[in-house]
Protein backbone atom coordinates (compact mmCIF):
# COMPACT_ATOMS: atom_id res chain seq x y z
CA UNK A 1 0.00 0.00 0.00
CA UNK A 2 1.39 3.43 -0.76
CA UNK A 3 1.91 5.89 2.08
CA UNK A 4 -1.25 7.85 2.89
CA UNK A 5 -0.55 11.51 3.50
CA UNK A 6 -2.31 13.43 6.24
CA UNK A 7 -4.52 16.19 4.95
CA UNK A 8 -3.63 18.55 7.77
CA UNK A 9 -1.75 21.79 7.14
CA UNK A 10 1.39 20.50 8.80
CA UNK A 11 2.72 18.71 5.71
CA UNK A 12 5.84 20.47 4.55
CA UNK A 13 8.05 20.42 1.51
CA UNK A 14 11.75 19.75 1.63
CA UNK A 15 14.30 19.08 -1.04
CA UNK A 16 16.55 16.09 -1.55
CA UNK A 17 16.31 12.56 -0.36
CA UNK A 18 14.02 11.00 2.20
CA UNK A 19 15.84 11.26 5.57
CA UNK A 20 16.45 8.57 8.13
CA UNK A 21 13.75 5.88 7.93
CA UNK A 22 11.20 5.57 10.68
CA UNK A 23 10.02 2.09 11.58
CA UNK A 24 6.63 3.50 12.61
CA UNK A 25 6.04 4.59 9.03
CA UNK A 26 6.50 1.10 7.59
CA UNK A 27 2.81 0.30 7.60
CA UNK A 28 0.84 3.41 6.65
CA UNK A 29 -2.21 3.92 8.81
CA UNK A 30 -5.54 4.74 7.23
CA UNK A 31 -8.47 5.51 9.51
CA UNK A 32 -11.21 2.89 9.29
CA UNK A 33 -13.77 5.49 8.29
CA UNK A 34 -11.61 6.96 5.54
CA UNK A 35 -12.43 6.21 1.91
CA UNK A 36 -10.10 3.86 0.10
CA UNK A 37 -7.37 5.71 -1.81
CA UNK A 38 -7.82 5.82 -5.55
CA UNK A 39 -5.39 3.68 -7.50
CA UNK A 40 -3.94 5.04 -10.73
CA UNK A 41 -2.59 2.43 -13.12
CA UNK A 42 -1.47 4.39 -16.18
CA UNK A 43 1.85 3.53 -17.78
CA UNK A 44 4.76 5.36 -19.33
CA UNK A 45 5.29 3.98 -22.81
CA UNK A 46 4.16 4.15 -26.41
CA UNK A 47 1.33 2.37 -28.19
CA UNK A 48 -0.15 -0.50 -26.22
CA UNK A 49 2.68 -0.31 -23.70
CA UNK A 50 1.30 2.81 -22.05
CA UNK A 51 -0.45 6.11 -22.43
CA UNK A 52 2.23 8.63 -21.41
CA UNK A 53 5.07 9.21 -23.84
CA UNK A 54 8.56 8.87 -22.32
CA UNK A 55 10.36 12.20 -22.41
CA UNK A 56 13.10 13.70 -20.23
CA UNK A 57 11.98 16.20 -17.60
CA UNK A 58 8.32 15.45 -18.31
CA UNK A 59 7.66 13.56 -15.06
CA UNK A 60 8.20 14.18 -11.37
CA UNK A 61 7.63 12.28 -8.14
CA UNK A 62 6.03 12.90 -4.79
CA UNK A 63 7.79 11.03 -2.00
CA UNK A 64 7.30 10.90 1.77
CA UNK A 65 9.96 11.07 4.46
CA UNK A 66 10.14 7.84 6.44
CA UNK A 67 8.20 5.84 3.86
CA UNK A 68 10.07 2.68 2.79
CA UNK A 69 8.40 2.67 -0.63
CA UNK A 70 9.50 6.25 -1.19
CA UNK A 71 13.02 5.24 -0.17
CA UNK A 72 12.97 2.39 -2.71
CA UNK A 73 11.94 4.82 -5.44
CA UNK A 74 14.55 7.38 -4.43
CA UNK A 75 17.40 4.85 -4.43
CA UNK A 76 16.24 3.46 -7.78
CA UNK A 77 16.28 6.96 -9.28
CA UNK A 78 19.94 7.27 -8.33
CA UNK A 79 20.84 3.80 -9.58
CA UNK A 80 19.24 4.56 -12.95
CA UNK A 81 20.90 7.96 -13.17
CA UNK A 82 17.56 9.77 -13.34
CA UNK A 83 18.13 12.16 -10.46
CA UNK A 84 18.46 15.18 -12.74
CA UNK A 85 15.68 14.38 -15.21
CA UNK A 86 12.96 13.37 -12.71
CA UNK A 87 12.36 15.97 -10.00
CA UNK A 88 11.12 14.96 -6.57
CA UNK A 89 8.91 16.70 -4.02
CA UNK A 90 9.44 15.42 -0.49
CA UNK A 91 6.56 15.61 1.99
CA UNK A 92 7.19 15.52 5.71
CA UNK A 93 4.90 15.61 8.74
CA UNK A 94 6.39 18.35 10.95
CA UNK A 95 4.65 21.71 10.89
CA UNK A 96 5.75 23.85 8.01
CA UNK A 97 4.66 25.26 4.70
CA UNK A 98 1.74 23.49 2.97
CA UNK A 99 3.01 23.93 -0.60
CA UNK A 100 3.92 20.29 -1.15
CA UNK A 101 0.59 19.06 0.16
CA UNK A 102 -1.33 21.58 -1.95
CA UNK A 103 0.61 20.55 -5.05
CA UNK A 104 -0.10 16.85 -4.45
CA UNK A 105 -3.81 17.51 -3.92
CA UNK A 106 -3.85 19.58 -7.11
CA UNK A 107 -2.37 16.64 -9.02
CA UNK A 108 -5.05 14.26 -7.68
CA UNK A 109 -7.81 16.73 -8.51
CA UNK A 110 -6.43 17.18 -12.02
CA UNK A 111 -6.67 13.40 -12.45
CA UNK A 112 -10.09 12.77 -10.91
CA UNK A 113 -12.68 15.57 -11.04
CA UNK A 114 -13.64 16.77 -7.55
CA UNK A 115 -11.34 14.17 -5.95
CA UNK A 116 -11.81 14.14 -2.19
CA UNK A 117 -10.14 10.90 -1.14
CA UNK A 118 -6.87 10.19 0.66
CA UNK A 119 -3.62 11.27 -0.94
CA UNK A 120 -0.98 8.56 -1.30
CA UNK A 121 2.67 8.50 -2.21
CA UNK A 122 4.85 7.55 -3.95
CA UNK A 123 3.03 9.23 -6.81
CA UNK A 124 4.38 9.77 -10.31
CA UNK A 125 3.02 12.91 -12.02
CA UNK A 126 2.97 14.02 -15.64
CA UNK A 127 4.11 17.64 -15.45
CA UNK A 128 2.64 18.48 -18.88
CA UNK A 129 -0.92 17.70 -17.88
CA UNK A 130 -0.55 17.91 -14.09
CA UNK A 131 -2.13 14.46 -13.75
CA UNK A 132 -1.04 11.46 -11.67
CA UNK A 133 0.30 8.68 -13.86
CA UNK A 134 0.58 6.07 -11.11
CA UNK A 135 0.59 5.75 -7.33
CA UNK A 136 1.50 2.05 -7.35
CA UNK A 137 5.13 1.61 -6.34
CA UNK A 138 5.90 -1.53 -8.44
CA UNK A 139 4.51 0.20 -11.55
CA UNK A 140 6.49 3.36 -10.82
CA UNK A 141 9.71 1.39 -10.38
CA UNK A 142 9.03 -0.50 -13.60
CA UNK A 143 8.15 2.58 -15.63
CA UNK A 144 11.18 4.58 -14.55
CA UNK A 145 13.17 2.30 -16.83
CA UNK A 146 11.06 3.51 -19.76
CA UNK A 147 12.47 7.00 -19.29
CA UNK A 148 15.96 5.81 -20.20
CA UNK A 149 16.79 6.43 -23.86
CA UNK A 150 18.52 3.92 -26.10
CA UNK A 151 21.74 2.52 -24.74
CA UNK A 152 21.10 4.01 -21.29
CA UNK A 153 18.34 1.43 -20.95
CA UNK A 154 21.13 -1.02 -20.12
CA UNK A 155 21.07 0.39 -16.59
CA UNK A 156 17.48 -0.69 -16.16
CA UNK A 157 18.14 -4.13 -17.65
CA UNK A 158 21.08 -4.58 -15.28
CA UNK A 159 18.93 -3.61 -12.29
CA UNK A 160 16.00 -5.76 -13.45
CA UNK A 161 17.43 -8.69 -15.42
CA UNK A 162 14.51 -10.40 -17.22
CA UNK A 163 15.79 -13.82 -16.17
CA UNK A 164 15.64 -12.86 -12.49
CA UNK A 165 12.20 -11.27 -12.56
CA UNK A 166 10.46 -14.21 -10.79
CA UNK A 167 13.10 -14.28 -8.06
CA UNK A 168 12.93 -10.51 -7.55
CA UNK A 169 9.15 -10.72 -7.18
CA UNK A 170 9.37 -13.69 -4.81
CA UNK A 171 11.90 -11.94 -2.58
CA UNK A 172 9.74 -8.79 -2.50
CA UNK A 173 6.74 -10.87 -1.42
CA UNK A 174 8.78 -12.51 1.36
CA UNK A 175 10.01 -9.13 2.62
CA UNK A 176 6.56 -7.54 2.56
CA UNK A 177 5.04 -10.45 4.44
CA UNK A 178 7.66 -11.40 7.01
CA UNK A 179 10.53 -8.89 7.22
CA UNK A 180 8.62 -6.07 8.90
CA UNK A 181 8.42 -4.80 12.49
CA UNK A 182 4.77 -5.89 12.56
CA UNK A 183 5.52 -9.42 11.36
CA UNK A 184 5.38 -12.44 13.64
CA UNK A 185 8.73 -12.79 15.41
CA UNK A 186 9.07 -16.47 14.51
CA UNK A 187 8.38 -15.87 10.82
CA UNK A 188 10.62 -12.81 10.76
CA UNK A 189 13.46 -14.77 12.32
CA UNK A 190 13.00 -17.62 9.85
CA UNK A 191 13.06 -15.20 6.92
CA UNK A 192 16.16 -13.41 8.22
CA UNK A 193 17.90 -16.74 8.74
CA UNK A 194 17.09 -17.74 5.16
CA UNK A 195 18.36 -14.42 3.80
CA UNK A 196 21.53 -14.58 5.89
CA UNK A 197 22.31 -18.09 4.60
CA UNK A 198 21.64 -16.97 1.04
CA UNK A 199 24.39 -14.34 1.35
CA UNK A 200 26.87 -17.14 1.99
CA UNK A 201 26.84 -17.89 -1.73
CA UNK A 202 26.93 -14.34 -3.07
CA UNK A 203 27.63 -10.75 -2.10
CA UNK A 204 24.16 -9.55 -3.08
CA UNK A 205 20.57 -10.69 -2.65
CA UNK A 206 20.49 -12.77 -5.84
CA UNK A 207 24.12 -13.47 -6.52
CA UNK A 208 27.15 -11.23 -6.99
CA UNK A 209 25.47 -8.40 -8.90
CA UNK A 210 23.42 -5.49 -7.58
CA UNK A 211 19.78 -5.77 -8.68
CA UNK A 212 16.38 -4.35 -7.71
CA UNK A 213 16.19 -7.15 -5.13
CA UNK A 214 18.98 -5.43 -3.19
CA UNK A 215 17.02 -2.18 -3.05
CA UNK A 216 14.06 -4.10 -1.62
CA UNK A 217 16.17 -6.08 0.86
CA UNK A 218 18.27 -3.17 2.11
CA UNK A 219 15.26 -0.92 2.65
CA UNK A 220 13.40 -3.70 4.49
CA UNK A 221 16.36 -4.31 6.79
CA UNK A 222 16.97 -0.67 7.70
CA UNK A 223 13.26 -0.22 8.47
CA UNK A 224 13.10 -3.08 10.96
CA UNK A 225 13.97 -0.74 13.83
CA UNK A 226 14.25 -2.31 17.32
CA UNK A 227 12.77 -5.53 15.95
CA UNK A 228 15.58 -5.77 13.46
CA UNK A 229 18.73 -6.35 15.44
CA UNK A 230 21.05 -8.26 13.14
CA UNK A 231 23.44 -9.53 15.81
CA UNK A 232 22.37 -13.11 15.01
CA UNK A 233 22.73 -12.57 11.26
CA UNK A 234 26.32 -11.46 10.63
CA UNK A 235 26.11 -11.64 6.84
CA UNK A 236 23.02 -9.43 6.76
CA UNK A 237 24.68 -6.94 9.10
CA UNK A 238 27.77 -6.77 6.88
CA UNK A 239 25.55 -6.50 3.80
CA UNK A 240 23.67 -3.48 5.23
CA UNK A 241 26.91 -1.71 6.08
CA UNK A 242 28.49 -2.52 2.73
CA UNK A 243 25.59 -1.16 0.70
CA UNK A 244 25.50 1.92 2.92
CA UNK A 245 28.83 2.84 1.32
CA UNK A 246 27.34 2.73 -2.18
CA UNK A 247 26.66 6.25 -3.55
CA UNK A 248 22.96 5.52 -4.19
CA UNK A 249 22.43 4.25 -0.63
CA UNK A 250 24.77 6.62 1.19
CA UNK A 251 23.28 9.13 3.65
CA UNK A 252 20.07 7.12 3.82
CA UNK A 253 21.14 4.80 6.61
CA UNK A 254 19.57 6.63 9.56
CA UNK A 255 19.49 4.01 12.28
CA UNK A 256 21.16 1.03 10.65
CA UNK A 257 20.14 -2.19 12.45
CA UNK A 258 22.45 -3.24 15.24
CA UNK A 259 24.94 -5.76 13.94
CA UNK A 260 27.18 -5.87 16.98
Amino acid sequence: MPETISRGPGTAMAGGRPPAPSASALRPRVAAASPRPHRFHSRIGVGLAGGFYPAPHRYDLYLCAGCPRSLRVSITLDLLGLGESVATTLLTRPAGTPEAFASLRGAYEATVHHYDGPLTVPALRDRWSGRIVSNETPAILRDLGGLLPGRDGARHRALNPPGLAPEIDALRDLLDQDVTPAGRPSERSAALDLLDRRLASGSHALGDTLTAADVDLWVALVHLGPAGTLSSYPRLGAYVRRLADHPAFRDRTGAVPDAA
